[in-house]
């Protein structure tokens, strides 16, 4: 029978496993990659001809999501009601394929216990975002149990092996209430990692090296056996084309590293207020820059109430001060909605990047070369941005207001001046140069990256 390794994404991170599926099929060309996940798309497939994808049927949440912690415990719950089908699926697959090993994605965690005691499957777990995050996942089991309070409640900084010090309102929301239920989701997922086959996460190791260090000596999960762990990133995608676009157009004529580049991802929807002062802000630094714009919060959700679809095309004349396009045209574009993030890190014109913190932007950044300032919006991102500063040392981060995270303009003129035009700014250009490098040696052959992912399919037993 044929080998096969089966991945189980979430619908967030289906591109990074993507990415580590080839990487698998680069590393062992004699196992088939088989993607099982709700409605796989018609490009998907066509996308992807060397790898399987098997559907699973829909579900459907029997209560209503009305909040952000509702909204990520679904992300638990959805893979918890595929459960019997995902069952069905793997034993039906194992009739023609020797399943090597299941890799599911840190939210389809409810497959663990279900699949463990029903399949003789080794199953690994997949953490899209870096090491740090990992560290405070894997040690979420000794915080829950050395207090009974809840982070929210609490003003402190929280101390993890191998992660710097957290602000506790910077830790992510879901690990701040232990009242609600996606709390002890987070709390039974970092057990379940203790007794996986292993643990793949994306990064390398000179990126978060004390990080790495903390997990593999057992520093995250003391008196708890240590899963081989795995650092195969950065599982961004590189090397594809250039497509003809008006926004790279306008950068072939603007001069080396000059450029600064605002996109807050897709789903960082800033409020008009926000991004009014933030016209201000970028037109007091002087500073040329190309900008992502989506259309306000307000604008948003008016739209979504009519049409049942959030708005995407601002209406810039509305939002920006009375000139400001006209004023900074010969120095600023504005891209509406979506914008080519490869390409534009890439260019040689650009030469700072103004980003939310998710982690897939921040190793896009890294990869290309391009330091950071950290503006965080939600979930993780006020996390990664302490790590983005303090371990990582790859870029800057804007001060949030403490009532309503509001960035004011001359915050932003300063902080942005400082990474495009002064010697910090070129000290964390540096830097973030070097770690690109590091990252092409990384999965070089004999690299940290390529050696894990040797040891990785090795394993596959």
């Amino acid at each position: 029978m044929e080998d096969t390794v089966v991945l189980y994404p979430s619908q967030g991170h289906l591109s990074s496993m993507l990415e580590l599926g080839k990487l698998i099929l680069k590393h062992r060309p004699s196992v088939s990659v088989t993607f099982v996940m709700s409605n796989p798309s018609t490009e998907l497939v066509s996308a992807n001809p060397f790898i399987t994808f098997i559907p699973l049927p829909e579900v459907s949440l029997p209560t209503p999501i009305t909040s952000f912690l509702d909204l990520v415990a679904s992300f638990f719950e959805i893979p918890k009601l595929n459960n019997p089908d995902l069952h069905q699926t793997l034993s039906s697959l194992s009739a023609s394929s020797n399943i090597k090993a299941l890799i599911i994605d840190f939210f389809c965690s409810p497959a663990f216990e279900f699949l463990s005691s029903r399949l003789d499957i080794p199953i690994y777990y997949f953490n899209s975002s870096g090491a740090c995050g990992l560290s405070m996942f894997l040690y979420m089991p000794t915080l829950d149990k050395n207090t009974t309070e809840s982070l929210k409640d609490l003003d402190i900084l929280v101390e993890v092996p191998g992660a710097p010090k957290v602000p506790s309102k910077d830790i992510p929301p879901v690990l701040c209430d232990r009242s609600h239920r996606v709390y002890q989701y987070f709390v039974d997922t970092g057990k379940q990692m203790f007794r996986s086959a292993g643990v793949v996460v994306n990064t390398f190791e000179s990126l978060e090296p004390n990080a790495c260090k903390a997990i593999q000596e057992r520093k995250c999960i003391p008196n708890e056996p240590l899963p081989p762990l795995f650092c195969v990133g950065p599982l961004a995608i590189t090397g594809e084309s250039r497509k003809e676009n008006e926004c790279l157009t306008w950068l072939d004529s603007q001069p080396s590293r000059s450029v600064l580049y605002l996109c807050f991802g897709s789903m960082g929807v800033l409020s008009s207020s926000q991004l009014k002062e933030m016209a201000i802000g970028l037109e007091k630094s002087g500073v040329r820059f190309l900008w992502a714009v989506r259309a306000p919060k307000e604008d948003g959700q008016t739209q979504a109430r009519k049409t049942g679809s959030i708005a995407t095309e601002p209406c810039l004349e509305s939002i920006f001060p009375e000139g400001f396009l006209d004023r900074t045209k010969d120095r600023g574009f504005i891209v509406k909605s979506w914008a080519p993030q490869l390409a534009i890190l890439n260019h040689g014109s650009v030469g700072g990047f103004v980003t939310h913190c998710g982690w897939k932007s921040i190793l896009e950044a890294v990869c290309a070369g391009v330091p950071m300032l950290g503006w965080p919006l939600y979930a993780e991102q006020k996390m990664n941005s302490v790590f983005l500063v303090e371990e990582m040392k790859v870029g800057l981060a804007v001060k949030l207001a403490d009532e309503d995270d509001f960035v004011s303009a001359a915050e932003l003129e300063e902080r942005v001046t400082e990474l495009m035009n002064s010697k910090k700014g070129e000290a964390l250009r540096e830097r973030v140069k070097a770690l690109r490098e590091a990252a092409v040696v990384a999965k070089s052959e004999g690299g940290s990256t390529y050696v894990a992912m040797e040891r990785l399919v090795e394993s596959f037993k």
